[in-house]
């Protein structure tokens, strides 16, 4: 894929209903998303406080209540009559893309709204226990001001830490710790029979451990989790680095920007972050923790990038193509959260003005709309509009092949900004569903270390070229071409986007024999739905959800290998 062909000419789309809504679906997002949001995010905001006000030895008793309620409720649950064992959150309520319609079927619920308290933040083992439903916004406003922070911080204030750990979690310092769940010592897990156990690393339940990232929380409910604290700084010295030339060259640009060719790991920075603005330029951005005096020092500029009214953090960046590499310091909570007021840039497609510093001074204290709110405000039909005309997606890649997968997705979707975030894979000691390419440690291609192999996220967020222009466009079948490739390619989709994979295909992108070994073991079956069933797109009936579970003993990952 070294020659870069042009994107496809397709013919013009006539137009429906469903895109003049969409196109004025701000009016609804201003006077209806935005004060609601804004009042949400208050109401959170003081219970955050209240949360913080008691004592940890009072929380830690509120969450062994909690739990022992958790542990009745299952007990309470007739396989024979109630349904799969489901959480009680309301499905628009999540903050990924990924179908929630598992949730139509009758099932059994099981509350969890309590488990919001971080539990404790214990400075001498550098480890934080904390609750399922805590934020990345909840915890980073705790442990920052003791300039200390989660190894992994994802970007959006939302995101949970049930969510990165069940699912997928990544950050600008993930080349250094893996993904969010690669930072856990410790979690606790309720099982199907009503069993509390907490699995690590190296105790009897080391198979459950390595088995729950990327399992959707389908082998147990998750109550808490410890998980690694790093020392950090006040400030973030961030490099803006401009690339110009073709995908390849922006490629080996970001690439050179963290992993230094001749190893030398004191050239590694301890953030990274890369966005491709078109098939010819990009801005990496590197940063170093800096202390308070540094960044106050004459000469140094500091940029306060979380105030409402500052411009939105990937514009800002794009400035770098013009005035060229400059070094900033921007304090680092507001570094964490640097996307978390425009969505990364879905909020130019949400609010078009959204941008204009008349709207940013006036209303931007009012960003971001909640998206679990933006997802209760859409039906049926602007819901199938956005699977068939926007592409919510991460491309999990190795390194090397990052320049092949920016010509992709310029080829089949055309779709920029795209963010680059690298992260390292780890071989564990048990194969996990993701796992780096056999032998990678032999090649030692650039980034990769003797026990991981060095991937990066290739984030496609935004509406396809074609329907900017009006044209014609099939993202269901742009999704099952980006999925093959990715499987031909060693690469994975995570979960909380649109899937159109068959379950044969599933399980050739993922491994399942450790998931569906702790599925048995742990009887996770006929108690929660498969990981396969809980992502696969459309609604699911009773009657699917039992034939599937009773189907198990022939699953579709046997086949395929």
């Amino acid at each position: 894929m070294a020659d870069l062909k042009a994107p496809l000419v397709r013919p013009k789309r006539k137009k429906t209903w469903v895109d003049y809504f969409v196109k004025f679906r701000w009016i609804i997002v201003i006077f209806v998303v935005l004060p609601i949001s804004a009042t949400l995010y208050f109401l959170i905001y003081l219970g955050d406080m209240y949360s913080e006000s008691k004592s940890y030895e009072q929380r830690r008793k509120e969450h062994d209540e909690n739990v022992l309620k958790v542990i009745k409720r299952l007990k309470q649950r007739n396989a024979a009559k109630d349904g799969l064992v489901c959480t009680a959150r309301k499905p628009w309520i999540a903050v990924g893309m990924r179908n929630v319609d598992y949730k139509r079927a009758r099932h059994f619920e099981v509350d969890l709204g309590e488990f919001r308290n971080i539990l404790e933040i214990n400075k001498e083992k550098m480890i934080a226990r904390v609750e399922p439903l805590v934020n990345m916004g909840q915890i980073s406003r705790a442990t920052v001001p003791m300039n200390l922070s989660l190894a992994v911080v994802a970007e959006l204030d939302d995101l949970t830490v049930g969510g990165l750990i069940n699912g997928y979690g990544i950050e600008g310092s993930s080349h250094l710790y893996g993904l969010f769940a690669d930072t856990v010592e410790a979690y606790e897990i309720v099982l199907a029979g009503g069993e509390l156990v907490r699995a690590t690393r190296d105790n009897e339940y080391s198979d459950l451990f390595y088995a729950i990232p990327w399992s959707q929380g389908t082998l147990g409910l998750l109550v808490a989790a410890e998980i690694r604290l790093i020392p950090v700084k006040e400030y973030m010295r961030l490099t803006y680095i401009p690339v110009k030339g073709d995908l390849q060259a922006l490629a080996q640009g970001y690439m050179d920007s963290f992993a230094p060719k001749d190893g030398d790991e004191s050239k590694i920075p301890d953030f990274v972050e890369g966005m491709v603005y078109n098939p010819t330029e990009g801005v990496m951005m590197v940063g170093t923790y800096a202390s308070k005096a540094e960044a106050k020092k004459k000469g140094n500029k500091i940029n306060n990038v979380g105030w409402w009214f500052k411009p939105w953090f990937y514009q800002h960046a794009q400035t770098a193509l013009k005035k060229g590499q400059f070094v900033e310091y921007i304090p680092t909570r507001e570094y964490y959260h640097r996307h978390t007021r425009c969505l990364y840039w879905e909020g130019k497609l949400i609010l078009p003005f959204g941008d204009q510093f008349w709207f940013r001074f006036l209303l931007g204290w009012l960003m971001p709309p909640k998206v679990s709110l933006l997802k209760a405000t859409q039906g049926e039909a602007i819901r199938n509009y956005y699977h068939d005309m926007h592409v919510i997606q991460d491309m999990l890649v190795p390194l090397y092949k990052v320049g092949d997968a920016l010509e992709w997705v310029h080829n089949e979707m055309e779709v920029y900004p795209i963010w680059l975030c690298p992260h390292k894979l780890y071989k564990a000691p048990i194969k996990q569903q993701i796992y780096p390419e056999p032998g990678f440690e032999y090649e030692k291609r650039q980034g990769d270390t003797d026990d991981a192999q060095m991937y990066t996220d290739v984030g496609v967020y935004y509406a396809p070229g074609p329907v900017l222009r009006g044209e014609e466009f099939d993202g269901s079948e742009a999704v099952r071409k980006m999925e093959k490739w990715l499987i031909e390619n060693h690469g994975f989709q995570p979960q909380y986007a649109v899937s159109e994979l068959d379950e044969k295909s599933f399980w050739r992108m993922f491994d399942g024999d450790l998931y569906e070994h702790c599925r048995k073991k742990y009887r996770a079956v006929g108690t929660f739905m498969s990981v396969y069933y809980k992502s696969k797109k459309g609604r699911k009936t009773e009657k699917e959800v039992r034939e599937a579970e009773q189907a198990h003993l022939e699953t579709a990952y046997a086949e395929a290998d």
